[in-house]
């Protein structure tokens, strides 16, 4: 199919690096994104409603401790990458790519108010000769059946005026090998011109951008992905409960599987599952799967699993207390680690939140510790993380490790505590006297 003059043009941008474009949403995912788009070559405006994010990263700092501050800084002064509250700017942008939340609201349904809110911020300036690309997690037809029909509404058609398409993010919080650039990008245009001209924007910023057929295939192989990692999580925090209850080390059995050299992948327990995608998207993919007579009974029991397992922390830790002390209100427990995983400081539907919720509904004096997160918002208070020195380890009744954090000395923290429950059998290689040592 022949290029209409508008993507023509478009195409020849975008090709040659000429291209303006424009990130919606500076957070985890976006931000990264405008940086290498920016250091690819691209002039990139930051879009964002928060104006104190934005006059972070308008003074050249990072907000995310992906970025280096360092990498923004210089392209702000380069004039590459600039920041703004305003979507004015978005009429003069070649393209356009959302990375906005998609929460769930609180009966535990999709939330795509934000994608709704961009769309129609976008729609309002939308004018022959630019690319939309859609990056937010969501459920499969979003798209076509909620972005579409926003842009199309002033008559513009997509694939010969507008060109739109979805390509999933693949961020990894803290993962030091695996970034923006080196990741596979997966991309699925409405029309086969719309792919063409989105895979000729991420082929200047991304080493392999992979087509789909459409937008509904990439949707779902993002949830696919994430699916994937919250079933086998469940699994094994469900043989975590069944060991505890037949008094079996699961560490131990999951270690056992492991040295099977095929047909086993390592997947370990925990306190619970955290992140922006692993709790949320069996849930956007089970709610879409009805609108089919379709009911997901093996992907829902999944995130119900791992949705329990801070309710199993706390009633095991409750036993352990009431063992040693009877009444277990009032007393100490430090929370070590607040983060969904280690050596982050993001907090996003981290299981910690609902852990400390449940505890001190328990009548216990619950504080945390986390070197990512020296101040947490819960539940309309402002909590701050407390030294972890001797005075504070000692005087705790228990120490719950809940993100093993590589910048705790857990041979120290073993030998200074009363009793520690480590729910990430961060203390394996603990070398001093480990009786005080109880794990998930």
């Amino acid at each position: 199919m022949t290029d209409t003059a508008p993507l023509a043009a478009l195409r020849a941008r975008l090709t040659d690096g000429r291209a303006t474009v424009g990130v919606a949403g500076l957070g985890y995912v976006g931000l990264p994104l405008a940086v290498e788009l920016a250091r690819a070559g691209f002039e990139v405006t930051g879009i964002d409603p928060d104006a104190a994010r934005i006059g972070v990263v308008a003074r050249g700092e990072s907000p995310i401790e992906a970025v280096p501050s360092d990498a923004v800084a210089e392209l702000i002064r380069a004039g590459r990458l600039r920041a703004t509250s305003s979507w004015e700017a978005a009429q003069t942008l070649d393209a356009i790519i959302i990375c906005v939340p998609t929460p769930l609201t609180p009966n535990r349904e999709p939330d795509l108010a934000f994608v709704r809110a961009a769309g129609t911020e976008v729609a309002r300036r939308l004018r022959p000769g630019q690319l939309v690309v859609l990056e937010s997690t969501t459920y499969p037809g979003t798209t076509e059946e909620v972005l579409l029909p926003l842009l199309a509404a002033g008559g513009l058609e997509v694939g010969r005026d507008f060109a739109l398409a979805y390509s999933p993010e693949r961020v990894d919080p803290g993962n030091p090998q695996y970034h923006v650039s080196n990741t596979p990008k997966l991309l699925g245009g409405v029309t086969p011109t719309c792919t063409a001209l989105a895979q000729a924007l991420y082929e200047k910023v991304v080493i392999k951008v992979v087509p789909v057929s459409s937008p509904r295939v990439a949707e779902t192989a993002k949830l696919l992905e994430n699916v994937f990692r919250n079933v086998n999580i469940a699994l094994v925090n469900e043989m975590a409960m069944l060991c505890d209850r037949m008094g079996i080390d699961i560490w131990e059995v999951v270690e056992a599987a492991a040295t099977k050299p095929f047909g086993f992948m390592r997947f370990l327990p925990g306190p619970g599952v955290g992140g922006h995608c692993i709790p949320v998207d069996p849930i956007y993919l089970a709610w879409k799967a009805k609108e089919y007579d379709f009911y997901s009974g093996f992907i829902t029991r999944a995130a119900e699993v791992n949705t329990n397992m801070p309710y199993f922390v706390t009633e095991k830790l409750s036993r352990l207390l009431a063992q040693r002390s009877g009444d277990v209100r009032g007393r100490r427990v430090l929370l070590l680690g607040v983060s969904f995983k280690r050596n982050v400081g993001d907090v996003r539907n981290s299981s910690a939140l609902k852990l400390l919720e449940l505890l001190e509904t328990r009548g216990l004096d619950v504080s945390y510790h986390d070197p990512f997160v020296p101040r947490l918002h819960l539940g309309g208070r402002d909590l701050a993380s407390v030294p972890l020195d001797e005075a504070t380890v000692s005087t705790a009744d228990c120490v719950v490790i809940h993100t093993d954090h590589d910048t705790v000395d857990y041979d120290w923290l073993v030998t200074h505590a009363r009793l520690v429950f480590d729910t990430r059998n961060a203390t394996r290689d603990v070398r001093v006297d480990r009786t005080r040592v109880v794990r998930l």
